[in-house]
């Protein structure tokens, strides 16, 4: 473009420009704003997010090969990885206070819990036992344990003791027993 038409060009946009209302020139305004912030800050972007796509399909072509490829473990490693993914002794504190995050997610009301740490003798697991007396409604009680095994895997339910005050009641006193797996390594 010769410096003729430029000026030209220049000489029209600024006539334009002049015969719009405030509104007009607001807009126009927001329209070059919008166009520069688009040069300067998204266009950019198109060329990391087409990097971090490329990363992407690299690492899922990795995982697939990988996947394809099944690790062998002998019995002592297989054994060590068992034990592994039981949480440690010392964390009981946090799995409790998942328990009760559960039951008040739930609406269920715990009272007055028990807790005993029994270490079996050649065991490489410790077993917390828990005696949890919980008051609600049936389905809020089904869904708090539902939530608390799914939760904590390392949790079982030993035994649950049902107790309805009378048939029109809607409230259960439940006493669960559960056992929190840990690992005493």
């Amino acid at each position: 473009m010769d410096r003729y038409a430029l000026n030209n060009l220049l000489s029209e946009i600024r006539w334009q420009t002049l015969r719009l209302s405030a509104v007009g020139k607001l807009g126009f305004g927001l329209m070059v704003l919008s166009v520069v912030f688009f040069l300067a800050a998204v266009s950019p972007q198109y060329e990391t997010l087409d990097q971090i796509q490329a990363k992407v399909t690299l690492l899922q072509q990795q995982s697939q090969r990988d996947a394809s490829q099944p690790i062998q473990l002998d019995d002592n490693q297989a054994i060590q990885v068992f034990y592994d993914s039981f949480p440690n002794v010392d964390s009981s504190p946090y799995w409790v206070k998942e328990i009760d995050a559960v039951a008040k997610k739930r609406g269920v009301e715990l009272h007055g819990s028990d807790y005993r740490l029994v270490s079996d003798k050649g065991s490489k697991l410790a077993r917390y036992e828990m005696i949890l007396p919980v008051r609600g409604s049936y389905p809020q009680i089904r869904a708090f344990i539902a939530d608390m095994l799914v939760t904590i895997p390392a949790v079982a339910l030993v035994d649950m003791i049902i107790k309805r005050e009378d048939i029109k009641s809607g409230r259960l006193e439940v006493r669960l027993s559960l056992n929190l797996y840990l690992n005493q390594q």
